[in-house]
């Protein structure tokens, strides 16, 4: 299968200190791709990389044909990808429905976007039951709903997760796992997701990629991952 995203040889890092060093993966269509590995071993910076948040100083980004090495972050948006960081990043003086509203700000199909907020409070009823609120007096796990939902309104092809269940019950954790594989099995979408809830991403992954200071020490599939007792006693702390 082609991959929809190819990642290369990628070396990046912050003020000429590298932190990735010739990282390499890819991220078929419809499938996800948990991205694991202690604090500190390079997870989000690889997100923001292949967000442009961070521009690689070598090494090869390609979605879906697009070398993304030079493409603007707004392009990317409109390529199709869309990327959910660490901390979940709402708005927080915007109610609900003002927050989801950004998510299609740049879409041109209104009736499309309308139709795609309706959808994220079908899968969320939560913020429904919320939508005139502030973004500040919502739960940590309403404003990961929040956070998921504002990105899918864009319709991405491609969903960047940067730690999830970060702060969330286990509960909560458990539904947003879930609705990730429901995404994929039902829209086709492709995610990216950086985890430390190690158990919790592979139960629902296809693949798994085990990064260590920089570097992809581990990639294979999820199940291989879950079974190989070793391997994650030394990566992956379970």
């Amino acid at each position: 299968m082609t991959a929809l995203l190819t990642v290369d040889g990628l070396v990046a890092g912050y003020n000429g200190v590298p932190v990735l060093d010739d990282v390499a993966l890819t991220v078929p269509p419809a499938s996800i791709v948990a991205v694991l590995g202690a604090n500190g071993a390079g997870k989000t910076t690889l997100l923001r990389t292949v967000s442009g948040l961070i521009r690689p100083t070598a090494g090869r980004i390609v979605f879906d044909g697009h070398d993304l090495r030079d493409v603007p972050v707004e392009r990317l948006v409109r390529l199709g990808i869309a990327h959910v960081p660490e901390g979940r990043g709402v708005v927080a003086e915007l109610t609900v429905e003002e927050n989801l509203r950004l998510g299609g700000l740049w879409r041109r199909d209104r009736a499309d976007v309308r139709r795609a907020i309706a959808e994220v409070y079908d899968l969320f009823p939560p913020l429904a039951a919320r939508r005139g609120h502030a973004g500040h007096q919502l739960s940590g796990g309403e404003r990961q709903m929040l956070a998921l939902g504002r990105a899918l309104v864009a319709r991405p092809r491609l969903l960047l997760l940067d730690e999830p269940s970060l702060g969330l019950a286990p509960r909560v954790t458990a539904q947003i796992m879930a609705l990730l594989g429901e995404l994929r099995d039902r829209t086709g979408l492709a995610v990216l997701l950086v985890e430390q809830n190690v158990r919790g991403a592979l139960s629902v992954a296809d693949r798994g990629v085990v990064m260590s200071l920089g570097r992809v020490v581990v990639a294979t599939d999820a199940a291989s991952l879950r079974a190989d007792e070793d391997l994650r006693h030394a990566y992956l702390g379970f």
